[in-house]
């Protein structure tokens, strides 16, 4: 039995129970909405959506919904609402769409989190799979924060990750 990896899945289990350990830095994700797919870009320099209503408004239920999924993780307060912008219908919109996370599609990100040994950069490419400066990642391939971003992200990444994580 391999008691180091049972120790990092319940690790993993903890970290996603408490996602406000977690802090976005940078993704990219594609956003099916009721009409198109969008790309959707978090940066240290704010929100971009390829959707007419982003480009109009500096804001969109594509944004919203991702703020409202996202929250404790993003470290930022939300977009505010823009003039022009009709907000009763982007509001119901991106609650609607929030519940409904299939949507998502993250291509890549990064993250840190506030771990119990200190703060680990973690980070997913859907063409490079997983990377994270910790220890056991390096010699494992996994470890219990890649775990924890795959049972928090569940359906919304392709994963390679060589453990199931429930």
């Amino acid at each position: 039995m391999d008691y180091g990896m049972i120790g990092k899945i319940e690790k993993a289990k903890r970290y996603a129970e408490q996602p406000q350990r977690i802090t976005f830095h940078h993704f990219v994700a594609e956003f099916k909405g009721d009409n198109s797919l969008y790309t959707i870009q978090f940066t240290p320099e704010g929100w971009d959506c390829t959707c007419p209503g982003f480009r109009a408004h500096g804001i969109c239920p594509h944004v919203m919904s991702l703020e409202k999924l996202l929250r404790p993780m993003l470290k930022r307060a939300p977009l505010a609402y823009a003039p022009g912008q009709n907000v009763v219908s982007d509001v119901e919109k991106a609650k609607r769409y929030a519940e409904e996370p299939d949507r998502v599609h993250f291509m890549s990100f990064d993250v840190s989190f506030a771990g119990d040994n200190g703060e680990h950069n973690t980070n997913y490419h859907e063409q490079n799979g997983w990377d994270c400066e910790c220890d056991f990642y390096k010699s494992r391939h996994v470890c219990c924060h890649t775990m924890a971003m795959e049972r928090l992200l569940k359906g919304t990444i392709i994963s390679n990750s060589a453990v199931a994580t429930g």
